[in-house]
Protein backbone atom coordinates (compact mmCIF):
# COMPACT_ATOMS: atom_id res chain seq x y z
CA UNK A 1 0.00 0.00 0.00
CA UNK A 2 1.51 3.37 -1.00
CA UNK A 3 2.60 5.77 1.75
CA UNK A 4 -0.22 8.37 1.93
CA UNK A 5 2.13 10.85 3.59
CA UNK A 6 4.35 11.09 0.51
CA UNK A 7 3.57 13.98 -1.87
CA UNK A 8 1.97 12.81 -5.08
CA UNK A 9 3.50 13.76 -8.40
CA UNK A 10 -0.06 14.03 -9.75
CA UNK A 11 -1.32 16.33 -7.02
CA UNK A 12 -2.56 19.65 -8.48
CA UNK A 13 -0.34 22.62 -7.74
CA UNK A 14 -2.08 25.86 -6.80
CA UNK A 15 -0.86 28.68 -9.00
CA UNK A 16 0.10 31.95 -7.36
CA UNK A 17 -2.23 34.88 -8.01
CA UNK A 18 -0.38 38.20 -8.20
CA UNK A 19 -2.98 40.15 -10.20
CA UNK A 20 -6.70 39.93 -10.93
CA UNK A 21 -8.58 40.85 -14.10
CA UNK A 22 -12.31 41.47 -13.73
CA UNK A 23 -15.04 41.51 -16.32
CA UNK A 24 -17.49 44.39 -15.80
CA UNK A 25 -21.11 43.50 -16.58
CA UNK A 26 -22.36 40.41 -14.79
CA UNK A 27 -19.24 40.25 -12.64
CA UNK A 28 -18.82 43.56 -10.82
CA UNK A 29 -22.16 45.19 -11.65
CA UNK A 30 -25.53 44.47 -13.21
CA UNK A 31 -27.82 46.65 -15.28
CA UNK A 32 -30.76 48.08 -13.35
CA UNK A 33 -34.12 46.35 -13.33
CA UNK A 34 -35.58 46.54 -16.84
CA UNK A 35 -38.92 48.03 -15.74
CA UNK A 36 -37.19 50.76 -13.74
CA UNK A 37 -34.98 51.39 -16.77
CA UNK A 38 -38.00 52.04 -19.00
CA UNK A 39 -39.80 54.20 -16.43
CA UNK A 40 -36.69 56.34 -15.79
CA UNK A 41 -35.98 56.82 -19.50
CA UNK A 42 -39.59 57.81 -20.19
CA UNK A 43 -39.49 60.41 -17.41
CA UNK A 44 -36.51 62.14 -19.06
CA UNK A 45 -38.70 62.43 -22.16
CA UNK A 46 -41.52 63.98 -20.15
CA UNK A 47 -43.70 60.86 -20.08
CA UNK A 48 -44.98 58.97 -17.06
CA UNK A 49 -45.61 55.29 -17.75
CA UNK A 50 -47.86 53.11 -15.64
CA UNK A 51 -45.95 50.11 -14.30
CA UNK A 52 -48.12 47.63 -16.22
CA UNK A 53 -47.31 49.29 -19.54
CA UNK A 54 -43.66 49.72 -18.59
CA UNK A 55 -43.46 46.01 -17.78
CA UNK A 56 -44.78 45.01 -21.19
CA UNK A 57 -42.40 47.42 -22.93
CA UNK A 58 -39.45 46.25 -20.85
CA UNK A 59 -40.08 42.63 -21.84
CA UNK A 60 -40.19 43.59 -25.51
CA UNK A 61 -37.09 45.77 -25.31
CA UNK A 62 -35.07 43.07 -23.56
CA UNK A 63 -36.20 40.53 -26.14
CA UNK A 64 -35.11 42.61 -29.13
CA UNK A 65 -31.80 43.41 -27.45
CA UNK A 66 -30.83 45.52 -24.46
CA UNK A 67 -27.23 46.50 -23.77
CA UNK A 68 -26.29 44.46 -20.73
CA UNK A 69 -29.09 42.00 -21.43
CA UNK A 70 -29.26 38.71 -23.33
CA UNK A 71 -27.97 38.70 -26.91
CA UNK A 72 -31.02 38.91 -29.20
CA UNK A 73 -31.97 35.80 -31.13
CA UNK A 74 -32.41 37.84 -34.30
CA UNK A 75 -30.87 41.13 -35.36
CA UNK A 76 -32.62 42.99 -38.21
CA UNK A 77 -30.51 43.03 -41.39
CA UNK A 78 -30.18 46.82 -41.38
CA UNK A 79 -28.53 46.64 -37.93
CA UNK A 80 -26.40 43.54 -38.48
CA UNK A 81 -23.15 45.37 -39.23
CA UNK A 82 -23.30 47.83 -36.35
CA UNK A 83 -24.37 45.08 -33.98
CA UNK A 84 -21.39 42.94 -34.99
CA UNK A 85 -19.08 45.92 -34.34
CA UNK A 86 -20.83 47.15 -31.19
CA UNK A 87 -17.93 46.36 -28.86
CA UNK A 88 -15.30 47.82 -31.17
CA UNK A 89 -16.67 51.29 -31.91
CA UNK A 90 -18.64 53.77 -29.80
CA UNK A 91 -20.79 54.86 -32.73
CA UNK A 92 -21.65 51.25 -33.59
CA UNK A 93 -22.59 50.46 -29.98
CA UNK A 94 -25.03 53.36 -29.81
CA UNK A 95 -26.44 52.77 -33.29
CA UNK A 96 -27.00 49.09 -32.56
CA UNK A 97 -28.92 49.48 -29.31
CA UNK A 98 -30.82 52.64 -30.25
CA UNK A 99 -31.78 50.91 -33.48
CA UNK A 100 -32.95 47.76 -31.71
CA UNK A 101 -35.07 49.81 -29.29
CA UNK A 102 -36.63 51.65 -32.24
CA UNK A 103 -38.00 48.35 -33.59
CA UNK A 104 -40.32 48.09 -30.58
CA UNK A 105 -42.29 51.25 -31.22
CA UNK A 106 -42.58 52.44 -27.63
CA UNK A 107 -44.63 55.50 -28.54
CA UNK A 108 -42.65 58.04 -26.50
CA UNK A 109 -40.72 60.61 -28.51
CA UNK A 110 -36.99 60.33 -27.99
CA UNK A 111 -37.13 57.33 -25.67
CA UNK A 112 -34.79 55.19 -27.77
CA UNK A 113 -31.93 57.61 -27.13
CA UNK A 114 -33.02 58.09 -23.52
CA UNK A 115 -32.84 54.35 -22.94
CA UNK A 116 -29.30 54.33 -24.27
CA UNK A 117 -28.26 57.37 -22.22
CA UNK A 118 -29.46 55.55 -19.12
CA UNK A 119 -26.79 52.96 -19.87
CA UNK A 120 -24.11 55.65 -19.61
CA UNK A 121 -25.36 56.92 -16.25
CA UNK A 122 -24.22 55.46 -12.90
CA UNK A 123 -27.86 55.03 -11.86
CA UNK A 124 -28.39 52.69 -14.80
CA UNK A 125 -26.22 50.06 -13.13
CA UNK A 126 -26.09 48.39 -9.73
CA UNK A 127 -22.70 47.23 -8.38
CA UNK A 128 -22.96 43.87 -6.64
CA UNK A 129 -22.96 44.14 -2.86
CA UNK A 130 -19.61 42.34 -2.57
CA UNK A 131 -17.86 44.35 -5.29
CA UNK A 132 -16.55 47.23 -3.19
CA UNK A 133 -15.33 45.00 -0.38
CA UNK A 134 -13.58 42.63 -2.77
CA UNK A 135 -11.78 45.37 -4.67
CA UNK A 136 -10.77 47.09 -1.44
CA UNK A 137 -9.43 43.87 0.05
CA UNK A 138 -7.33 43.17 -3.03
CA UNK A 139 -5.94 46.70 -2.91
CA UNK A 140 -5.12 46.27 0.78
CA UNK A 141 -3.29 43.03 -0.05
CA UNK A 142 -1.29 44.76 -2.78
CA UNK A 143 -2.90 42.80 -5.62
CA UNK A 144 -3.21 44.94 -8.78
CA UNK A 145 -6.55 44.99 -10.60
CA UNK A 146 -7.59 45.51 -14.21
CA UNK A 147 -11.10 45.70 -15.63
CA UNK A 148 -11.31 43.87 -18.96
CA UNK A 149 -14.60 44.41 -20.76
CA UNK A 150 -16.22 43.88 -24.13
CA UNK A 151 -17.95 47.23 -24.26
CA UNK A 152 -18.57 50.17 -26.55
CA UNK A 153 -18.43 53.08 -24.12
CA UNK A 154 -16.28 54.40 -21.29
CA UNK A 155 -17.14 52.85 -17.91
CA UNK A 156 -14.57 54.83 -15.91
CA UNK A 157 -17.13 57.54 -14.98
CA UNK A 158 -19.40 54.86 -13.53
CA UNK A 159 -16.67 53.54 -11.26
CA UNK A 160 -15.73 57.09 -10.27
CA UNK A 161 -19.33 57.85 -9.28
CA UNK A 162 -19.49 54.63 -7.23
CA UNK A 163 -16.21 55.43 -5.46
CA UNK A 164 -14.54 52.35 -6.97
CA UNK A 165 -12.19 53.85 -9.57
CA UNK A 166 -9.37 54.17 -7.03
CA UNK A 167 -9.14 50.38 -6.80
CA UNK A 168 -8.59 49.81 -10.53
CA UNK A 169 -5.02 50.01 -11.84
CA UNK A 170 -5.77 49.47 -15.55
CA UNK A 171 -8.74 49.61 -17.91
CA UNK A 172 -8.72 47.36 -20.95
CA UNK A 173 -11.90 48.12 -22.88
CA UNK A 174 -12.54 46.44 -26.20
CA UNK A 175 -13.53 49.58 -28.08
CA UNK A 176 -10.26 51.22 -27.04
CA UNK A 177 -7.88 48.34 -27.74
CA UNK A 178 -9.55 46.88 -30.84
CA UNK A 179 -9.82 43.36 -29.42
CA UNK A 180 -12.69 41.50 -27.80
CA UNK A 181 -12.81 38.55 -25.46
CA UNK A 182 -12.11 35.65 -25.93
CA UNK A 183 -9.19 36.86 -28.09
CA UNK A 184 -6.05 36.14 -26.01
CA UNK A 185 -4.65 39.52 -27.07
CA UNK A 186 -7.01 41.47 -24.82
CA UNK A 187 -5.97 39.47 -21.76
CA UNK A 188 -2.29 39.80 -22.64
CA UNK A 189 -2.79 43.55 -22.96
CA UNK A 190 -4.22 43.63 -19.44
CA UNK A 191 -1.38 41.57 -18.01
CA UNK A 192 1.10 43.88 -19.68
CA UNK A 193 -0.65 46.95 -18.28
CA UNK A 194 -0.30 45.51 -14.78
CA UNK A 195 3.24 44.25 -15.34
CA UNK A 196 2.35 40.70 -14.27
CA UNK A 197 2.94 37.44 -16.12
CA UNK A 198 -0.26 35.74 -17.39
CA UNK A 199 0.64 32.59 -15.46
CA UNK A 200 0.34 34.60 -12.23
CA UNK A 201 -2.91 36.32 -13.21
CA UNK A 202 -6.53 35.37 -12.52
CA UNK A 203 -9.37 36.40 -14.86
CA UNK A 204 -12.79 36.62 -13.19
CA UNK A 205 -15.92 36.75 -15.33
CA UNK A 206 -19.33 35.27 -15.98
CA UNK A 207 -19.19 33.92 -19.55
CA UNK A 208 -17.18 31.48 -21.70
CA UNK A 209 -15.61 34.53 -23.36
CA UNK A 210 -13.99 35.39 -20.03
CA UNK A 211 -12.72 31.83 -19.71
CA UNK A 212 -10.86 32.48 -22.96
CA UNK A 213 -8.15 33.96 -20.74
CA UNK A 214 -6.87 30.42 -20.30
CA UNK A 215 -5.60 30.56 -23.89
CA UNK A 216 -3.46 33.52 -22.86
CA UNK A 217 -1.97 31.55 -19.98
CA UNK A 218 -4.12 33.01 -17.20
CA UNK A 219 -6.19 31.10 -14.70
CA UNK A 220 -9.93 31.77 -14.92
CA UNK A 221 -12.81 31.85 -12.46
CA UNK A 222 -16.32 31.97 -13.93
CA UNK A 223 -19.11 33.06 -11.58
CA UNK A 224 -22.72 33.04 -12.84
CA UNK A 225 -24.14 36.56 -12.95
CA UNK A 226 -26.45 37.49 -10.08
CA UNK A 227 -29.49 39.75 -10.10
CA UNK A 228 -29.07 43.47 -9.32
CA UNK A 229 -28.53 44.28 -5.67
CA UNK A 230 -27.22 40.85 -4.64
CA UNK A 231 -23.77 39.45 -3.88
CA UNK A 232 -22.00 37.69 -6.74
CA UNK A 233 -19.70 35.27 -4.90
CA UNK A 234 -16.63 37.45 -5.31
CA UNK A 235 -15.23 36.32 -1.95
CA UNK A 236 -13.88 33.30 -3.83
CA UNK A 237 -11.43 35.65 -5.54
CA UNK A 238 -10.01 36.68 -2.18
CA UNK A 239 -9.41 33.08 -1.21
CA UNK A 240 -7.49 32.46 -4.41
CA UNK A 241 -5.49 35.66 -4.09
CA UNK A 242 -4.76 35.23 -0.39
CA UNK A 243 -6.58 38.44 0.55
CA UNK A 244 -9.10 39.01 3.34
CA UNK A 245 -12.18 41.19 3.65
CA UNK A 246 -11.84 44.07 6.08
CA UNK A 247 -13.34 43.76 9.51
Amino acid sequence: MPDQTEPSANRPVRRPVEAVLFDFHGTLAQVEDAVEWVIAAALTCGATLERARATVLADRLVTVGRAGGPVPVRVPPHLAEVFADRDLYEDSHRAAYVGLAATVGVGVDGIEDALYERLLHPDGWVPYTDTAGTLAALREAGVPIAVVSNIGFDIRPLFAAWGLAEFVDAWVLSYEVGRTKPDPAIFLRACGALGVEPEKTLMVGDTPADAGAVRAGCAALVLPAAEPGLANGLAAVLDLAGAKLGE
